[in-house]
């Protein structure tokens, strides 16, 4: 029976399920209208319906409607019969008064079932406080003074021009604001949107453009007129200093659809005319920035940061052997100059063998800055068992939203190790017996012995005696080399034993392993990896040369240490020029030349610190 049943009961009710799942009933209408002006609002159904119940249209006048239209198609793709239906109903409304105003949702039946659309929220903008002159009436004027036939081309500034718009006219030092050029245009037909850009270099920022997407116009109130307007370019600046940055004005071509008069015209010139492009030049006007200088008494451990941010880590483990890795983790997550961020340092213990931290970014640039996460992984090996503390991991930023400076911290473990299996400390008594061989008998027969008489020959008078000079040497030459040996193993412990006094010895050995790979990018025109190596050869030579930790070094603290060893101010300069250089590059395009002189800088830089007595 349930054979029969349940078949009977899917060819009943599973058509109407899947064609259920498959209703798509939406509304539509413009985002922006004005005041006094019809538009259209459109409910579409993709299946036979009825019973339309439309909302209340209380905040707009109700002109006519619904009328109703249909559509269907059908094609076959491969064999593969595929068709669509399409029910339309739209309604005449006009905006009543200016303001924001939401059209609830709508329902309707289809096969019995009733569906709900979207609502829709729609701009009422003002009335035009003054008539737009289009490019008719100016067509008109000027074929009075033509010959043959002519264009508009004296098209008021008022019909198209370009604004420059600022999200911010204050900001803070490294603090993010969105610059955007918006086109506006009332009585004219632009054919295309801007064609041979001049972008200004934007001195005194570091800057990120946002992806461009397909521009699209929408209507704005502006001045007292509605023009159409639309995006052509935006771009995120990062202010590199304080006090007043000018931006210069940038320079745009529009090409504009306008129609042709011909002198001698026919009844059918006023409706079929020709037309013709016409280049217009437009100048978006130039800005000025103030850029207030982040407050004094930054905290320790702040290197740059500027937005809003947090952070989390963890700790592989806390209970581990000598030799075995522990590995900590940290996520800088946020919205601000994340690019320029800086890797927070981990004070490792003592003992500690670590390696070069491995930082993951996945960023995204949105109108608000640039966000996203920043993942670090710090990995160490503990060589020695007993009991280790590791601080705190701080990371320190200018909040832009409390304006104020703010630091964050993670972690604080105490780790626990135990002795590992290859330990130095283990017993040496147990260690002596535990890769003892038996004792292997190699034979069973006794050696021959030789009975003749003992004769010197020739060969054997060569022989060393026992008790002769050359005996003698023999046992104190290796003596000397063993002593020779001692006192060189013994300096040299002492020498790695001395950490700073061996970052000191091999900073220029680093510095110049790095320039290498600076150089090996180069060649192979790797831009990103190029100037991520030069900094590195910067800062890290530096660091070493003058036993700065990382934790506390910055520019600042650089040029302190150097003038209180007497370097010359020429040489400091130098030295700030090639960390500011090497720093902004990494987040600017430039040209290979560039690349070619800031290695030269770079270098020659190196070659002149190791010359001074520091």
């Amino acid at each position: 029976m349930k054979k029969i049943i349940i078949p009977l009961l899917l060819s009943v009710f599973l058509p109407s399920i899947l064609k259920a799942e498959d209703v798509e009933f939406r509304a539509e209408a413009p985002q922006q209208v004005v005041v006094g002006k019809p538009f259209t609002l459109r409910y579409t159904v993709n299946q036979r319906a009825r019973d339309l119940q439309a909302p209340d249209f209380s905040n707009f006048d109700f002109i006519a409607g619904p009328y109703t239209s249909q559509s269907s198609s059908t094609s076959f793709v491969n064999g593969k019969r595929t068709s669509s239906f399409t029910l339309t109903y739209t309604y005449t409304l006009m905006g009543r008064e200016e303001g924001t105003f939401t059209i609830q949702p709508a329902t309707i039946r289809v096969d019995g079932n009733e569906y709900t659309s979207n609502g829709v929220r729609i701009q009422v903008l003002p009335a035009d406080e003054q008539p737009v002159h289009n490019q008719t009436t100016t067509n008109k004027q000027n074929s009075n003074n033509s010959q043959g036939s002519t264009a508009n081309v004296g098209i008021s500034k008022d019909n198209i021009f370009i604004r420059t718009i600022v999200s911010k006219n204050r900001v803070n030092e490294q603090e993010a604001l969105l610059l955007t050029y918006k086109l506006y245009f009332a009585g004219v037909d632009v054919a295309q949107f801007t064609q041979n850009t001049k972008i200004p270099e934007f001195s005194g920022f570091l800057k990120q453009e946002l992806e461009q997407q397909e521009i699209q116009t929408e209507l704005e109130h502006y001045n007292g007129r509605n023009y159409q307007t639309a995006v052509i370019y935006r771009t995120l600046l990062y202010p590199q200093h304080s006090g007043d940055i000018t931006i210069d004005p940038a320079h745009f071509e529009a090409v504009l659809r306008v129609q042709v008069r011909q002198q001698v015209r026919s009844i059918f010139d006023d409706f079929f005319g020709s037309y013709t492009n016409v280049t217009r030049e437009l100048t978006a006007p130039g800005t000025t920035i103030h850029v207030e200088a982040l407050p004094t008494g930054k905290p320790a451990g702040f290197s740059g940061g500027v937005g809003q941010f947090t952070m989390t880590g963890d700790i592989s483990t806390t209970e581990l052997k000598a030799n075995e890795a522990v590995t900590i983790r940290l996520n800088i997550q946020g919205t601000g100059n994340m690019k320029l961020l800086k890797t927070p340092a981990v004070d490792w213990p003592e003992g500690f063998e670590t390696y070069d931290a491995k930082v993951t970014n996945n960023f995204k640039t949105t109108t608000q800055g640039v966000s996203g996460t920043k993942q670090i992984e710090y990995l160490a090996i503990p060589r020695a068992a007993g009991e280790y503390t590791i601080p705190p991991i701080k990371f320190a930023y200018f909040d832009t939203r409390d304006n104020q400076y703010k630091t964050l911290t993670v972690g604080g473990w105490t780790l626990h190790i135990a002795r590992g299996e290859n330990d130095e400390t283990t017993s040496t008594v147990v260690q002596s017996y535990t890769n003892k061989e038996d004792i292997r008998q190699l034979g069973t027969d006794v050696r021959y012995i030789y009975t003749g008489p003992l004769t010197t020959t020739k060969a054997q008078s060569k022989k060393i005696v026992f008790g002769s000079w050359q005996h003698i040497i023999c046992y104190i030459i290796p003596l000397l080399i063993a002593i020779i040996l001692f006192i060189v193993f013994r300096r040299r412990i002492k020498e790695n034993a001395d950490i700073v006094r061996m970052r000191y010895k091999k900073a220029n050995k680093v510095a110049q392993k790095r320039l290498k790979e600076a150089q090996k990018a180069m060649n192979e025109h790797n831009k990103q990896a190029f100037y991520e190596a030069i900094e590195r050869a910067a800062w890290t030579y530096l660091s070493d040369r003058l036993n700065i930790p990382t934790a506390n070094l910055n520019k600042e603290n650089i040029v302190s240490i150097l003038r209180s060893k007497q370097v010359d101010e020429q040489l400091i300069e130098e030295v700030k020029q090639v960390l500011s250089t090497a720093e902004l590059a990494r987040y600017a395009p430039s040209a290979e030349s560039a690349m070619e002189q800031l290695y030269k800088q770079t270098s020659e830089l190196i070659d002149k610190l190791e010359n001074q007595k520091i």
